[in-house]
């Protein structure tokens, strides 16, 4: 008798063919969240949605947003918020991890009830940074953590997962800092999954799921 695949092998085969056809953009659901399993699903342009009610959903949706950075847009009102507001804030990369994450799930969001952050996400993005596949920015006004950004670095691309603000122009001033240490580590674009408001006037944009492939080496 031949060996019984493992829910993860099954979800492997899934993930290493991302240019299937999809349901709305799921290409799988099922299986158990991992460091392992969400390193390779990223590394195929997977990445995981979970919905309550549901079991765990995997996407590769046929539009993706990215932003590419020589397009970066910056407003003449965010322009000048930086001149007149950012020396109240310092920032810094890695130090607040997880508590930026929870900030996230905890952020309301017009027309959204709760949050897709959940207790998995938080466990295992975290465990992600831990070991080297995740990052975050915080935005710190003295001892306090009033805004940030996090996302998935893989071999191949970064994904920017979520972000989050108590104060005004704080989000848009981790994103943009987000994109400049990604541009000084070569960088020269990030997914953004889907486009926002936010994302949209940074100058992010949807491409198709076979370009965004291609980006990606796949």
């Amino acid at each position: 008798m031949g060996s019984v695949m493992s829910v993860d092998d099954e979800l492997k085969v899934i993930f290493s063919n991302p240019h299937a056809q999809t349901l709305e953009g799921v290409i799988a659901a099922g299986g158990k969240m991992s460091p392992e399993l969400l390193i390779y699903a990223y590394e195929h342009g997977v990445f995981p949605w979970p919905h309550e009610g549901y079991p765990l959903l995997w996407f590769c949706p046929d539009e993706r947003g990215v932003l590419d950075f020589d397009e970066l847009h910056l407003s003449k009102s965010f322009q000048k918020w930086l001149r007149q507001k950012k020396s109240l804030y310092q920032v810094t990369v890695n130090q607040k991890f997880l508590e930026v994450v929870q900030s996230c799930r905890r952020q309301k969001r017009k027309g959204q009830r709760g949050s897709w952050i959940n207790n998995e996400i938080e466990r295992n993005y975290n465990l992600l940074h831990q070991s080297g596949h995740a990052l975050s920015i915080e935005i710190m006004r003295g001892d306090v953590l009033v805004g940030g950004i996090y996302g998935v670095q893989s071999s191949r691309y970064f994904s920017c997962e979520s972000m989050f603000h108590h104060e005004d122009n704080v989000s848009k001033l981790a994103f943009y800092e987000m994109v400049n240490l990604l541009k000084s580590q070569g960088h020269r674009w990030m997914d953004i999954q889907m486009v926002t408001s936010v994302c949209e006037g940074f100058g992010g944009k949807l491409i198709s799921k076979e370009d965004f492939l291609l980006r990606i080496g796949l």
